[in-house]
């Protein structure tokens, strides 16, 4: 028996890369039911059709919902007898948030918002949201938006929470998720194109879809109100990925474009400040929450003075991977195996 025995768990922004995994997932488990949340009708016809023609005695399990997290209505009206939620929902693409700032807030703050307030009051168990290493020390207009959703989960944590514990995941780059830049250089490759790169020193965290399952899996299991959990993940330079692409599916060459509107040269999954307050659990960090309240007086007195730690945990200073160790983690990711046997086109991003 699990913990998901017979329970109904809802995966907001379900059609996208990280759902369509999250179903591999559980689908054979014991879990009563999953939701699918998304607004994008066409992706939800299309997951079902997979569902019936893959595993037509499972299909069953899932059922979709059409709506929004920015219509707090819609999200309430999903909601009722969940037991668990994922909240994948977002706006991810950092130049596309750039131009359109307030469209990142509406769904990755006001949407978050929306999320919580109807898991605390419909009495949801257990809501795992998932953040970006953009959110730490952020830059662009997505990292931003993603920092306020932070910021909302924790105020929600502390506050009013009631029986429905709050936590929060934070990852780097997901290979072959949908939108990155793998599928693109695999794709220019086959065109004949050189692949295109930003910076060849800039350096990205890398981390498979199943990874990113098993981290939130790992937060819901291990969770207190508030905390944050991050996995310690390698990087390589853009140069090196792209060298590692080549490696694999032919040579096109290299052009340097410079880099796009609110790039960073390299990333930061922990900042300084949350070190002080992290725990290392193994595979994971994971950054309790900060429950003072808004006495400061009591701080004064017990002299609580440090405010940072030395160093934050980037990309710049984690494990770094040469080309052939990039290789073989670009090769761990499903979409890449079916590249490699040209069925690309049968993967789900």
């Amino acid at each position: 028996m699990s913990t998901f025995e017979g329970k109904t768990l809802m995966i907001t922004g379900g059609t996208g890369s990280f759902g369509n995994t999250v179903l591999k997932h559980f689908m054979e488990s014991d879990i009563g039911e999953i939701r699918i949340f998304s607004r994008d009708e066409k992706k939800q016809d299309d997951m079902r059709h997979r569902l019936q023609e893959r595993s037509p005695e499972l299909a069953g399990k899932v059922r979709f919902f059409i709506g929004d997290v920015r219509d707090a209505q819609s999200v309430r009206d999903a909601m009722h007898g969940v037991d668990y939620i994922f909240h994948a929902a977002a706006l991810k693409q950092v130049p596309s948030c750039e131009f359109f700032p307030m469209e990142a807030v509406r769904t990755n703050v006001i949407g978050t918002d929306n999320v919580l307030h109807a898991a605390i009051a419909e009495g949801v168990d257990r809501v795992v949201c998932l953040s970006t290493d953009k959110a730490a020390y952020p830059i662009n207009a997505m990292g931003k938006s993603k920092a306020m959703m932070e910021s909302i989960i924790y105020a929600n944590a502390r506050t009013g929470a009631g029986r429905t514990t709050i936590c929060c995941t934070r990852y780097g780059n997901v290979m072959c998720s949908r939108g990155s830049v793998i599928p693109l250089f695999i794709d220019r490759i086959r065109r004949g194109e050189p692949l295109t790169v930003t910076d060849p020193a800039m350096t990205r965290f890398l981390m498979n879809l199943d990874e990113a399952v098993d981290l939130v899996e790992f937060a819901f299991e291990h969770a207190e109100p508030g905390d944050l959990f991050i996995q310690k993940a390698p990087a390589s330079t853009i140069a090196d990925l792209a060298e590692a692409v080549q490696e694999l599916f032919g040579r096109t060459g290299t052009q340097v474009i410079g880099t796009r509107h609110g790039e960073k040269l390299f990333e930061t999954l922990m900042t300084r400040e949350e070190r002080l307050r992290a725990e290392d659990m193994g595979e994971y960090f994971r950054v309790r929450s900060d429950s003072r309240d808004l006495n400061y007086d009591n701080f004064v007195v017990d002299g609580e003075v440090e405010t940072q730690a030395d160093e934050a945990y980037t990309s710049h200073n984690t494990r770094r991977l040469d080309v052939a160790g990039t290789i073989e983690k670009i090769k761990t990711a499903e979409y890449v195996q079916l590249a490699l046997e040209g069925r690309e086109n049968e993967a789900v991003q």
